[in-house]
């Protein structure tokens, strides 16, 4: 049996915590600081008239993003795409997501195909969380877990076909977690509901679950005024039947670690990611995707370097 190769790699979450890097190095953290990133650097929570950014609260910027050897399938994808982001907080409700336009320069590997070759026109992700104690009125803080939200994360991708698209909501609760140190920290736990997702067996179901850690450590702030800041989040994710299918597992964690140079609008970020068992694909296995048998890697590191401008 055969399986169609995953067009996109999920970069956005990433991006969305180097967005409040500002604001950590700025000043301590204060009780709605959040690793999941909806906290906005001190200039966009002044006032609309000094805000350097077009709104005091919705933060966007745009990047431009070179991959290699990123292995969320079999065969490792390079890639060279654009990518539109958004985030907040307003009231109870924290928002997050981004639009991916892939290959968008026409540079890319063999395994790779975008808007320009008939292959997906747009990847996205969206990632809000409500707070609950923002909607019952009372903080139902305890121990260390400062906040907790209704959680979810939406992830598509607009394949031209079935065998070629991606329609995955994961479902749950998260908190924020106090760490007594510059350090922010946020968890997510998901199940997930499964649609498209490339002709897997796992379809238009629910499969498996989602554990996330988000983290963040504000490193140096320097005389020109940019900041440098360490950034990571790990997702693992378990429990899926796809582990009943040939080449495939049950379980797959992907572990990312940033650094962030970053300015007012102007961003540079270089990004090392590690796989185990990406997209949940077993490392090693012969696999045949109709172009001749090859053994697939989906174990290893993949790389991501980045400029980009937040308004």
């Amino acid at each position: 049996m055969t399986f169609s190769r995953p067009r996109r790699v999920c970069f956005g979450a990433l991006s969305l915590l180097l967005c409040c890097s500002t604001q950590l190095l700025a000043a301590p953290a204060v009780a709605t600081d959040s690793a999941q990133g909806e906290t906005a650097s001190p200039a966009a929570q002044q006032t609309e008239n000094r805000s350097p950014y077009l709104s005091s609260w919705y933060n966007q910027d745009l990047t431009l993003i070179g991959s290699k050897d990123i292995s969320f399938g079999p065969q490792p994808v390079d890639d060279v795409y654009l990518e539109y982001e958004y985030f907040g907080r307003k009231g109870p409700f924290e928002l997050y997501g981004y639009i991916d336009v892939p290959k968008v320069l026409g540079i890319g590997n063999s395994h790779d195909s975008g808007v320009w070759d008939r292959g997906s026109p747009l990847f996205m992700e969206h990632e809000p969380r409500i707070s609950l104690d923002q909607l019952t009125g009372r903080s139902l803080a305890f121990g260390p877990f400062k906040e907790w939200y209704l959680a979810f994360d939406w992830i598509y991708d607009h394949g031209s076909s079935q065998a070629s698209r991606q329609n995955t909501l994961y479902a749950g609760f998260g908190t924020d977690i106090e760490t007594h140190t510059p350090v922010l920290l946020s968890a997510n736990l998901y199940g997930r509901r499964q649609w498209e997702n490339y002709g897997a067996a796992n379809e238009n179901s629910w499969d498996g679950y989602r554990a996330q850690l988000k983290y963040i450590w504000p490193l140096a702030r320097f005389d020109n005024g940019a900041s440098l800041t360490y950034v990571g989040f790990t997702n693992f994710d378990f429990g899926s039947q796809l582990g009943d299918e040939p080449g495939r597992t049950a379980n797959a964690t992907v572990s990312t670690n940033v650094l962030l140079y970053a300015f007012t609008h102007l961003r540079f970020m270089f990004a090392a990611r590690h796989f185990h068992n990406g997209g949940n694909w077993r490392d090693g296995t012969e696999l045949n995707f109709g172009e001749g048998d090859f053994e697939g890697r989906s174990n290893g590191w993949g790389y991501y370097a980045g400029v980009g401008y937040q308004f």
